[in-house]
């Protein structure tokens, strides 16, 4: 079930969020630090997408609520290890501050699609 009309729009981006992580983590100096911060942003900036396309097929509002908020703690995790990448000067530049933004950007977009799901859900 479909709770979000934008679907293929968001998948590919998650998608595309994705590989710029595994690209990310692909040029990171071979440092335990960088390696170890590294793993942590790959596992859950992969995730995203993966979450919202199992939310692309819950069972119920509750469900792709409850997938969908899934993805945005996977985002929000990625947010965090890409401010420990900046504030511990292990890795900087234009690469990580643009990862970073997109995932602010996806932040936002996942709050306000679980918000609406939330909306529908309580005017079921």
């Amino acid at each position: 079930m479909n709770y979000y009309g934008r679907a293929p729009e968001l998948t590919a981006r998650t998608r595309t969020f994705a590989l710029r992580a595994i690209e990310f983590y692909s040029e990171l100096p071979r440092t335990p630090v960088a390696q170890t911060l590294g793993r942590q942003l790959l596992r859950s900036a992969t995730s995203v997408g993966a979450q919202y396309r199992e939310a692309q097929h819950a069972k119920s509002i509750s469900d792709f609520v409850s997938k969908s908020e899934g993805a945005l703690q996977e985002l929000e995790e990625s947010a965090y290890w890409l401010e420990l990448f900046e504030a511990s000067r292990t890795v900087g530049g234009r690469g990580v501050k643009d990862l970073h933004a997109e995932t602010l950007q996806l932040v936002s977009i996942f709050v306000t699609l679980v918000r609406s799901a939330k909306r529908t859900r309580e005017q079921a």
